[in-house]
């Protein structure tokens, strides 16, 4: 299975000056636990994940005031469309993080998630647990 059969297609994207409790109510209401930061008079493309948020917040940073920009990796680990679930897997597991924004033509086309992939690949397991031998 390919990621673009995993990713999620609705591609959160913010601006670096977005506060984080904006982000946050962005994500919230889009059910989404990243958004793809988009700053192209700066770093490009990011990424912002709730884990950003909440470590804002267990600083005890204002997420009123905290803008975006300031959490934003920007050291990103694309995937393709055409990578494997298990390429991905791996990339996350050697990165240590839990979302890949996908790039098609050099443009954000999805995010695929550790969740994501789960959701692939349990089915197919459950059914080979069930298969009688």
């Amino acid at each position: 299975m390919l990621v673009r059969d995993a990713m999620s297609t609705v591609v959160l994207t913010i601006g670096p000056a977005h506060t984080l409790r904006q982000a946050a109510a962005l994500m919230s209401a889009r059910r989404v636990g990243a958004a793809v930061v988009l700053d192209p008079d700066g770093t490009g493309i990011g990424i912002l994940t709730e884990r950003d948020v909440l470590n804002s917040l267990g600083l005890g940073q204002d997420p009123d005031s905290e803008r975006a920009h300031a959490h934003t990796t920007t050291d990103v680990v694309f995937a393709a469309p055409s990578w494997t679930l298990e390429e991905a897997a791996a990339a996350m597991a050697h990165g240590g993080f839990r979302h890949l924004i996908v790039l098609d033509r050099g443009e954000p086309a999805g995010v695929v998630s550790v969740r994501d992939i789960i959701r692939c690949w349990a089915p197919r397991r459950e059914r080979a647990e069930h298969v009688p031998a």
